[in-house]
């Protein structure tokens, strides 16, 4: 290996561990990886700068503004509503109907928007059938995947994997080309999830005599005595308050020294702090018990002045801009005028100093504030807004959906029999010109706000699978894909190009579930490609395996967007996920290593 070789290797893995401590933003990460091969001269400025101008990078960056305008219209709450089943049935039928239409909704949507606006649905529907939620919110998740995998557009990384095979000189995929894999591991996936993934995943119902409460989320919160409080000299017994039985007080505070209320009786004093346990559906009790004060991060006494008052759930985004920081760094309040009650991470709650707790994407906060923290940040990309107590949502224009469908319909039978269409200039019209039409008449009918049109794009993402191209250039022009390439080969050259292939898919599975589907795409492609040239076969196997091992990110929370939303929706730990997605992990494997070679031949 060359010195460039090992500058790019050390840098990659650089990378990746930087991606998988979330040190910083995947775009930035990547795009400081292609600036620095930039400037050593591993790549050219106009290598650096071909992402950016990628068709598949842009088509992603439109497709953003199509499924803002499909949210907008309503027809996902419309069939968020409509399409649950009304009566409790058997747990396999109750998730097929489920999961199949929201595989088909994902085909076409971005995945996001979908798991959110269903997410909350879904959980308040299983409530009312008296069933756990936690039975059906990763097959939720793990349903778009199912649909993102059968088309171009079903995920950006489809996308990234077409526009790197257009830029390497093949052609690339049509509108439907990975159906052909992507309905077969569907299929397998539903019956999988419905028949034995469920009884894998846990069963959060309350069963405690006389308590109805379903998953709801419990939580800690710190309150303090407060001077002549009533309760001060009162024996703690069990852990509960003589004349309040829905809190239960899990410690005291006293001298820097937590005193745990489990096996010891304690007399309160004066300025004691208290660790509190209740659940999230009971904040209102807890900010009137007179004599305790609840220990916030804002002007308390300011906001509950307000008249409309709520209580708000959000999950922090990626894109928020106080993640790594604590909450006593970034002030929250004076930022989004709400004031922070309580955190609940990776399924469990965060039991003490709120204040010196960094956030962290998938964060669940339970906030207080009032009716314009909703219409300032419910479009918002920082937030994901999981519920409102007393949110009352706005009506759903139905001339929107029937404008959303018929664009959406032309959008995709235009992308799909586009090569029986006339040439446009020599070129054959592709998804790029349809998903654009589809977006500028999405805002010239107003289906979504035209003058906060970037708020809908993630630049993140654009800006990470722009960065990805650069750095799969500085993999092949160092000569590392090709090692790494040659070391695969070297391993299993005796069994022949299909054991080379579940290298590959294994590889890129790993980067996917550690670091973003997108940049995992982006380093097993050179890789890939460098294979496929040295074992001289054709290298369209090993492309459509990256685009499933990419996406088939189901036994982590972290490695894909939706499964971190449901996480805290949810209450799942991360246990959770690996006990019900490794088993899921291995049948997509095996059924990709076994069909991709048969449909699409070396």
């Amino acid at each position: 290996m060359t010195l460039e070789s090992y500058i790019v290797l050390f840098v990659v893995a650089a990378m990746i561990v930087a991606l998988a401590k979330d040190a910083m933003r995947p775009g930035l990460v990547l795009f400081s990886g292609a600036v620095f091969f930039m400037a050593i001269g591993i790549i050219t400025p106009g290598e650096m700068a071909a992402g950016f101008s990628n068709k598949g990078m842009l088509t992603v960056g439109v497709l953003f503004l199509v499924s803002e305008g499909v949210r907008y219209s309503g027809i996902l709450n419309k069939l968020a509503t409509i399409s649950l089943p009304r009566k409790k049935h058997s747990m396999p039928r109750m998730l097929a109907t489920i999961m199949i239409p929201i595989s088909a909704l994902s085909a076409f949507l971005n995945n996001t928007p979908v798991v959110i606006i269903f997410a909350p649905v879904i959980k308040r529907w299983a409530e009312k059938l008296n069933i756990s939620p936690s039975k059906f919110l990763i097959p939720l998740s793990y349903a778009t995947i199912f649909g993102g995998v059968c088309t171009l557009i079903g995920t950006s990384t489809n996308l990234v994997v077409d526009g790197m095979m257009q830029e390497a000189g093949f052609k690339g995929l049509y509108m439907f080309e990975l159906a052909q894999i992507g309905l077969i591991i569907a299929l397998a996936g539903w019956i999988y999830v419905s028949f034995v993934g469920h009884y894998l995943l846990p069963d959060l119902k309350k069963s405690a005599p006389g308590n109805d409460r379903i998953d709801t989320k419990e939580y800690y919160f710190n309150m303090r005595v407060t001077p002549n409080s009533k309760y001060i000299g009162e024996v703690i017994r069990k852990g509960q308050l003589s004349d309040n039985k829905n809190i239960s007080i899990v410690g005291v505070e006293r001298n820097g020294t937590m005193n745990y209320t489990q096996n010891e009786h304690i007399v309160l004093q004066e300025r004691d702090k208290l660790l509190v346990s209740g659940y999230d559906e009971n904040i209102e009790n807890l900010l009137s018990l007179e004599g305790l004060d609840v220990i916030t991060h804002g002007d308390l006494e300011k906001v509950i002045e307000n008249e409309n008052l709520m209580r708000i759930e959000v999950v922090l985004a990626p894109r928020f801009p106080g993640i790594g920081s604590t909450l006593k760094e970034f002030d929250f309040y004076n930022r989004y005028n709400g004031i922070v009650l309580a955190i609940h991470r990776n399924g469990s709650s965060i039991l003490s100093n709120l204040s010196d707790e960094r956030l962290r994407a998938g964060d669940s906060l339970i906030i207080l504030a009032d009716d314009e923290f909703i219409e300032s940040w419910k479009e918002s990309k920082i937030f994901f807004l999981i519920s409102a107590k007393g949110e009352v949502e706005k009506p759903i224009k139905t001339y929107k959906i029937g404008w959303t469908i018929a664009t959406v319909l032309i959008m995709i039978l235009g992308a799909t029999f586009s090569r029986y269409l006339p040439t446009i200039r020599g070129s054959v019209p592709d998804m790029f010109i349809f998903a654009s039409i589809a977006a500028v008449m999405m805002a010239i009918l107003r289906i979504f706000p035209p003058k906060k049109y970037s708020r809908a794009i993630s630049w993140d993402v654009l800006i990470t699978i722009a960065s990805a191209f650069a750095i799969s250039k500085a993999m092949f022009n160092s000569g590392v894909a090709e090692q790494i390439a040659q070391t695969a080969i070297n391993s299993v050259k005796h069994m022949g190009p299909g054991a080379v292939l579940a290298i590959i898919y294994l590889i890129t599975m790993v980067f996917t579930e550690i670091i973003t589907n997108n940049a995992a795409a982006a380093i097993s492609f050179p890789i890939a490609l460098s294979a496929a040239h040295q074992l001289g076969v054709d290298p369209k196997p090993f492309f459509i395996v990256i685009c499933i091992a990419a996406s088939a990110s189901f036994s982590t929370p972290i490695g894909y967007q939706t499964n971190l939303i449901v996480q805290s929706i949810g209450n799942y730990k991360f246990r959770d996920y690996l006990k019900v997605g490794l088993p899921l992990n291995l049948i997509v494997f095996i059924l990709s290593i076994i069909f991709i070679p048969k449909i699409w031949h070396f």
